[in-house]
């Protein structure tokens, strides 16, 4: 059965130990871990917060990010192979990965074929994302290789994010349909289609995500369904909470349906 799980990214900047009693209060079946404050970047303290809270980790997403390019180092492919020993550790399949930058050429430039190595010697999913172009007007900047877009690649796992498809202006549903069976990860948000990454909660934005979750759903889909929402703004724990308590509810109504 499909899991709903809730990113640790979704309460910052509250700590990774938060999320997981979020998960827990709210009735989140799983939790994504992102490799970013300290407690995260440590197995057991990831170990011992899943255990205290009887909330499972499903994922691990790897610090590939901008923000997160000095955490466990600079050396990328040494991130990923830290991210499978620790879903390995505690019981997660699939690490989540951004596309290299475009100046990561050596990393980049291998980054297919050491995916699919990586994959087949750890015995774990590397859900590759869908990125965006950098816009700054009308028109984007390629910033990531081989491309934002993991359906023009051969990857075997890969992960849509409904606000990274909002900004790149393009269609969840249609790329789902191009991924076929290799859509094992979804990040459930939504965006306003505008310049920014917006990971705003789903139903908010134009994204369509309550029919994306109806269509993979209706298509066979048995992946994880990550919430992964931008509560920066709220204004306190309870509106917090009630972002998160309606992400949740929203994926189960609208999946299950």
């Amino acid at each position: 059965m499909t899991r709903i799980g809730l990113s640790t990214t979704s309460v910052y900047p509250e700590s990774s130990a938060h999320a997981f009693a979020y998960a827990a209060e709210l009735g989140y079946d799983a939790v994504e871990v992102m490799v970013l404050d300290s407690l995260s970047q440590d197995v057991e303290s990831v170990r011992q917060l899943s255990e205290q809270h009887a909330v499972p980790v499903c994922s691990i997403h790897a610090p590939t990010l901008l923000f997160t390019q000095r955490v466990w180092g600079t050396e990328p492919w040494g991130k990923l192979q830290r991210s499978a020993e620790m879903a390995q550790a505690v019981g997660a399949e699939v690490v989540v990965v951004h596309p290299p930058f475009r100046w990561q050429k050596e990393y980049a430039a291998n980054f297919v074929n050491g995916i699919a190595a990586l994959e087949e010697s750890t015995g774990i999913a590397f859900a590759v994302e869908n990125m965006y172009p950098w816009r700054a007007s009308r028109r984007g900047v390629e910033m990531y290789l081989p491309g934002w877009d993991p359906s023009e690649e051969p990857y075997a796992n890969t992960t849509v994010d409904l606000s990274h498809a909002a900004t790149a202006k393009d269609d969840p549903i249609a790329m789902a349909d191009r991924l076929g069976e290799r859509l094992r990860h979804v990040h459930l948000t939504d965006g306003s289609g505008s310049l920014k990454d917006e990971h705003l909660v789903p139903g908010r934005g134009v994204m369509g995500a309550a029919e994306f979750l109806g269509h993979i759903a209706r298509a066979g889909f048995d992946g994880e369904i990550v919430v992964e929402i931008n509560t920066r703004k709220a204004a306190s724990r309870e509106e917090r909470e009630a972002d998160l308590r309606e992400s949740l509810e929203f994926a189960r109504e609208h999946f299950r349906a």
